[in-house]
């Protein structure tokens, strides 16, 4: 697999018709001197800016939605992402230590989490998506951030021949998405240091047996989800895979407080994907998102 062509490839999706007028706003941004960023829940950047640019960078980030990552807060422009990531990121930050590591977060969406981890003082991070769009949005927050985070428009498909292995790897949100789990689980191993561990979610069943729930065409209105585990099927992936040492770190439903419909996105989230009479189940009849947080190493 030739990486540098499909990168330079995928280059080319930030020309789309849909993407090319933000990376247009994204260019004519000023430029802002004396930047304050501080790194917490809420990523904020702040400095003496003029009326005219505060809302030229509201206009671009506004026109850039939906934000299923965040929050951020940019010059005073609060963006209420549709999930308040911070909820996850501190339930992980516990169980990972960063310093001086290499880290890969596949699936990093609009690189909320990667911009939390600069405060971990890690020796790199590099975060795999193939959207334009969340790559358009990491580039106007890291306009002003100016991090050395490397962002690729490349999946979890591509880690195996990326070049680079890494020490710590996130893959949150990712799994059910493949079809494939057991593959995909090998391709983090192959992405692997020696001694190296991946903090991995997942949606997941009740259940005491080894078995995964198949949606017929979607799961919570989400219409890639091609199995979701209990927690004994999930660890027979990951030992499938290779990985010798598999750690529940916490499970917990989805809730409100962590995925709701805001002014920062379009279309449905959470209440709408659940069944209005009972709560407990999907509008497919699904029993409702739950997700288990684990940790796997070799």
């Amino acid at each position: 697999m030739d990486i540098e062509k499909i990168k330079r490839e995928r280059e080319n999706w930030l020309k789309w018709k849909n993407i090319a007028p933000l990376r247009e706003m994204l260019d004519a941004l000023p430029d802002i001197k004396d930047v304050k960023v501080e790194i917490d829940d809420v990523i904020k950047i702040d400095a003496d800016v003029t009326e005219k640019q505060r809302e030229a960078v509201k206009e671009a980030a506004w026109a850039m939605r939906p934000w299923r990552k965040g929050p951020f807060e940019l010059f005073g422009t609060f963006i209420d992402s549709e999930w308040r990531s911070f909820i996850k990121y501190n339930l992980l930050k516990p169980h990972f230590r960063l310093k001086d590591k290499r880290v890969a977060d596949i699936g990093c969406n609009n690189g909320y989490y990667m911009f939390r981890m600069l405060a971990e003082k890690p020796a790199e991070i590099v975060g795999f998506d193939p959207s334009p769009l969340f790559k358009t949005q990491f580039d106007l927050i890291n306009r002003y951030i100016k991090s050395d985070i490397v962002y690729e428009l490349l999946g979890v498909e591509h880690l195996p021949y990326y070049g680079k292995k890494f020490d710590v790897i996130f893959c949150l949100g990712v799994i059910y998405h493949r079809s494939d789990p057991v593959n995909m689980l090998k391709g983090l191993k192959k992405g692997l240091n020696k001694n190296g561990e991946v903090f991995l979610d997942t949606f997941y069943i009740d259940g005491d047996e080894p078995v995964a729930l198949c949606p017929a065409k979607t799961y919570s209105k989400i219409p890639n989800v091609h199995f979701v585990p209990t927690i004994p099927a999930l660890k027979n992936w990951c030992v499938k895979a290779g990985f010798e040492k598999f750690e529940v770190l916490e499970k917990k439903p989805t809730t409100f407080e962590e995925q709701r419909k805001t002014e920062w996105i379009t279309g449905e989230s959470l209440s709408d994907f659940l069944d209005p009479n009972d709560p407990t189940k999907t509008v497919e009849g699904y029993p409702a998102p739950k997700r288990v947080y684990v940790k796997i190493s070799l």
